[in-house]
């Protein structure tokens, strides 16, 4: 089951599963890409990720739209050329478009007379989404990769919306974070003196599960500019394989990889990258010491609260969890977590996950219990499966990824921040009081983009 599509099961939008797929795959989306001269790579990471997040959503089929014959300029293991590496992330390819399709505009691509259109921008610490027409323009440096990982993401949460119906406001207002000050009264479209070059990247790094939001962790990690990839140790533990469902939210698998072990897979990626790693096939609990020499940053992504309890035992200088809503009605939801914090995790999670609400009694469950095709039992399991967005994990890591490398540069770390993608601009941001500058959190040094100017 596509964690998307079951939205339109769960809100009673769907009366059968083949409705649901239908309506999905009608959805269709245009990239028009035509990058500014100065940050070419910056835009590219805007364009790859939004290619690898929109195929995810927009079943219908997503279709770059510009001159994509350049070298691809970004570090991850894609082809030489942007077109080829455009065509392995699962997009067409066109010199022009005149569907009509909604549109996310990167760099200087125009924007449609008509339709929806939004332009996703992204510099330095910054990043978001404004109207196709709208004169606002972030200038400066080229951004940091989860800034522009945050642009892609939120295009595409827009984009959805906007055919979803979800927000009749879509496409029609500026949305954005400056990820080195989340405060909520930052203007994010206003320079930032403050905002420091990108100069240290994490060393070493144990990733906690490899389904959603691990893969998002890792996108972003794979983004970043490591002056030598190998100095990145990574540790990658999970327990599960890939299944059918799996693409419909983790951005870095397919349907090829179906029976594997995400480990194996995820460890394939990272060393293509460059990156040092180690699996660990078991699951993480209060059982996990972490050793002298294993990674003392851990980013967690498991959605279960018994593992989620044991995340300040294990002996880890700096934890940073996020967790994400689950139901059609909170999916775009997310809470991130630093340990040690003024709560022990042990405080914040109960023993048992949280009572979800029951969807069994929408038509499309009803449909596939007439035509035989669960049971009971199968019913509830299906209709308990989370739903799942990959634009929402990819948001999450950008805020992780960045409150990892905010302290790397001596900047404030978060204890807590609760987001919706709803209302962004409402969020609650919690500083962390506990001093994270003296602990061995381990760096390596960044390559200096040519068009960076600090």
């Amino acid at each position: 089951m596509h964690r998307l599509v079951k939205q339109l099961m769960d809100n009673g939008t769907a009366a059968t599963v083949a409705e649901a797929e239908a309506i999905f795959h009608g959805y269709k989306l245009v990239i028009g890409y035509e990058p500014d001269d100065m940050d070419e790579a910056g835009q590219q990471s805007i364009l790859l990720t939004c290619v690898a997040l929109a195929k995810r959503v927009f079943l219908g089929g997503v279709t770059v739209v510009g001159n994509l014959s350049a070298v691809q300029k970004t570090p991850l293991p894609l082809s030489r050329t942007l077109r080829d590496a455009v065509l392995s992330l699962g997009a067409a390819v066109e010199p022009e478009d005149r569907s009509g399709s909604l549109r996310i505009l990167i760099g200087r691509a125009p924007a449609p007379t008509s339709g929806f259109a939004v332009r996703a921008v992204a510099s330095g610490w910054r990043g978001g989404i404004v109207p196709s027409n709208s004169p606002h323009v972030l200038r400066g440096s080229s951004p940091i990769p989860p800034a522009a990982m945050l642009a892609a993401a939120l295009a595409v949460n827009e984009a959805f919306l906007h055919v979803n119906g979800t927000a009749p406001v879509a496409g029609r207002r500026s949305l954005g974070l400056s990820l080195w000050n989340l405060e909520a009264e930052t203007d994010w479209l206003v320079d930032d003196p403050s905002e420091p070059p990108l100069t240290y990247l994490p060393s070493s790094v144990w990733l906690i599960g490899l389904g959603h939001l691990g893969q998002a962790y890792l996108w972003g990690l794979g983004l970043l500019p490591y002056a030598d990839a190998q100095t990145l140790k990574l540790v990658l533990q999970d327990t599960d394989g890939v299944t059918p469902s799996t693409e419909s939210t983790s951005i870095l698998t397919d349907t090829s990889m179906v029976g594997q072990r995400k480990t194996r897979v995820l460890a394939s990626w990272a060393e293509r990258r460059g990156f040092q790693t180690e699996i660990q096939e078991r699951l993480f609990g209060a059982w996990i010491k972490r050793q002298n020499f294993e990674p003392t940053v851990a980013l967690c992504g498991i959605d279960n609260a018994l593992g989620r309890r044991a995340l300040d035992q294990a002996g880890f200088d700096l934890v940073l969890e996020a967790g994400l809503g689950r139901g059609h009605r909170d999916f775009r939801t997310m809470r991130i977590h630093s340990f040690p914090g003024s709560r022990s995790s042990e405080e914040i999670w109960t023993r048992t996950d949280a009572v979800r609400e029951d969807t069994t009694q929408q038509a499309a469950y009803g449909d596939l219990l007439k035509k035989g095709a669960l049971d009971q039992c199968g019913i509830t399991l299906l209709a308990g499966k989370a739903v799942g967005a990959p634009f929402v994990g990819a948001t999450a890591a950008a805020l992780v990824l960045s409150e990892l490398l905010r302290v790397l540069h001596g900047g404030i770390l978060n204890q807590l921040i609760d987001v919706d993608l709803l209302s962004l601009e409402h969020r609650a941001v919690v500083p962390n009081r506990i001093s994270f500058h003296e602990r061995n959190l381990g760096f390596a040094t960044a390559r200096r983009p040519s068009g960076y100017q600090s």
